[in-house]
């Protein structure tokens, strides 16, 4: 059974910084991408960020450009979502996602309140 777990949600002020991560498991060969996506309530799901495989330079929405990152990381069923300067408008649900083949995570809430 395919499973994406991710972690590292929470509440945090203004200009701080989070760390997501999220794992997966079962998967039986690399996924042609490791995702992450956002959503707010009535809103569809954002790309945020993404990772190719076989590529060492991730995609960013123009949103977040400059304020996250996907680390460096040898484990290809392990992507992390370092988020910094974080503002209230990054406030959503953020998902893990893989592409080819196709799974969700049950995605971990960001909250970004002074």
């Amino acid at each position: 059974q395919v499973r994406l777990v991710e972690s590292g949600g929470g509440l945090v002020q203004p200009g701080g910084s989070l760390r997501l991560s999220c794992v997966a498991s079962g998967l039986s060969f690399r996924p042609l991408s490791m995702d992450w996506f956002r959503q707010t309530p009535g809103n569809q799901r954002e790309l945020v960020a993404s990772l190719s495989r076989g590529s060492s330079i991730p995609y960013y929405a123009d949103s977040v450009k400059g304020r996250f990152t996907i680390p460096p990381n040898k484990d290809a069923y392990t992507v992390h979502l370092q988020m910094n300067n974080l503002k209230p408008e990054d406030t959503a649900v953020y998902y893990c996602h893989s592409t080819d083949p196709d799974y969700w995570g049950q995605g971990t809430q960001v909250t970004v309140s002074s």
